[in-house]
C-alpha cells in the first residue's frame, strides 16, 4: 500500500479530523478480520502468535484484538513474550558483529519454557508466566501472572520472535498473525518516505516520550535493529495466517513537530548515518496535525501517549 503525499497534505489542512477517523476505521476493519480468523481457528488451538518488527504497534493491536474477541464472547489473555527473556549472562549472550550484546536475537528467549507453556495451555493446564526486569536484565522469582484457559478462551502471545521456527514448528496449529507498517509515501511516482521510516519515527518518538532515551541513543541502535529484523523476523512473516499493514495516513503529520526536533540531532559517524540524515528533509514534506484530532484509543497513542491503554 502507498499514501499519496499531495492528498495527505491537502487532507491535513482541509479535513484533519476526517483523515484521522478514516485511518482508524480502516485499522479497525483489519482487527475485526483478525478476530474472525482467530475464532475460526479456535477448534485447532487456543494459542495466538502475534509478531512484527519494532514499532509496528504490536501491543496496541494485541489489546484491540482482545477487545474484539471479548465482544464476540471469547475470553482473552495477553502475554508479552519479553517476559520469557533469559537473565543476561555476558559470557553466553549472543553478540553482534561489532561485539555488542545482541538483544534482538531469539537465543535470548527461553524457548524451552515457552514451548512447554504452549503445550500446557493446550491441555487446559495452568501456567505461571515468568517476569523479566529489563532495568536489571534478569528474570525475577515472582511470576508476572497465572493463566488457565477456560472453554471459550484464547491467549495472545505477542513478540518479535513469535513466528520463529523454534515456536511455529512445534505448534503449527496455533493462529499466526504478522503486522508491520508497510506503506510508502509517494509523490509523482517516486517514494519520498520509506515504509521502514514509519517505524523508525514511531520508535524514536516513543523512546523519547516514555523510555528516557534521547534520539541519538535510539538511532545508534537502528542498524542492529534492522539487521535483527532481516535475520530473525521478516524471514518468518509468510508463515502467518493473516498479515496486515498498521501504517496510518495521519501519523506523520501528528508526529511531525516532535520528530523534526529529534531528527535534527542525528549523531555523525553512526552506522546508516546517510539514511538517518535523510529522514529529516523527508519529514519536512508533511504538514502538522494537532494531537487533539487523534482518538484516545488510536494505535498512534502507543507512541505519543494520552490514550486509554496502559503499556
Amino acid at each position: 500500500m502507498a499514501f499519496d503525499l499531495k492528498d495527505l497534505n491537502f487532507r491535513t489542512i482541509s479535513d484533519p479530523k476526517g483523515l484521522c477517523e478514516e485511518g482508524d476505521a480502516a485499522y479497525r476493519e483489519k482487527v475485526s478480520k483478525a478476530a474472525e480468523l482467530i475464532i475460526e481457528n479456535r477448534k485447532n488451538s487456543p494459542i495466538v502468535l502475534l509478531s512484527g518488527p519494532s514499532g509496528s504497534g504490536k501491543t496496541t493491536t494485541a489489546m484491540k484484538i482482545s477487545e474484539e474477541l471479548e465482544k464476540r464472547g471469547i475470553g482473552t489473555h495477553y502475554v508479552g513474550m519479553d517476559d520469557y527473556f533469559q537473565t543476561i549472562d555476558p559470557e553466553t549472550v549472543p553478540r553482534t558483529p561489532e561485539g555488542d550484546m545482541d538483544l534482538e536475537s531469539p537465543k535470548c528467549v527461553d524457548m524451552e519454557l515457552l514451548n512447554k507453556h504452549f503445550d500446557m495451555l493446550s491441555r487446559g493446564e495452568r501456567i505461571f508466566v515468568p517476569k523479566y526486569e529489563f532495568s536489571r536484565q534478569m528474570r525475577v522469582q515472582e511470576p508476572s501472572k497465572s493463566i488457565k484457559l477456560g472453554k471459550d478462551e484464547v491467549v495472545v502471545f505477542e513478540g518479535i520472535h513469535a513466528l520463529n521456527d523454534m515456536v511455529t514448528d512445534r505448534h503449527p496449529e496455533a493462529f499466526k498473525l504478522y503486522i508491520s507498517a508497510r506503506s510508502d509515501v509517494m509523490f509523482e511516482g517516486k517514494v519520498v518516505f520509506k515504509r521502514t521510516w514509519f517505524r523508525l519515527v514511531r520508535r524514536t518518538v516513543r523512546d523519547f516520550n516514555f523510555r528516557g532515551s534521547d534520539a541519538a541513543e535510539t538511532m545508534s541502535m537502528w542498524a542492529n535493529v534492522r539487521r535483527g529484523e532481516k535475520k530473525n523476523i521478516s524471514p518468518f512473516k509468510n508463515k502467518a495466517d493473516f498479515q496486515f499493514d498498521t501504517a496510518m495516513p495521519y501519523e506523520l503529520p501528528v508526529f511531525n513537530h516532535t520528530a523534526t526536533e529529534l531528527f535534527k540531532s542525528v549523531p555523525e559517524g553512526i552506522e546508516r548515518f546517510a539514511e538517518l540524515r535523510s529522514v529529516l528533509p523527508a519529514l519536512q514534506l508533511f504538514g502538522d496535525i494537532d494531537e487533539k484530532y487523534v482518538s484516545e484509543d488510536s494505535l498512534i497513542r502507543e507512541f505519543i501517549g494520552g490514550g486509554i491503554y496502559e503499556y
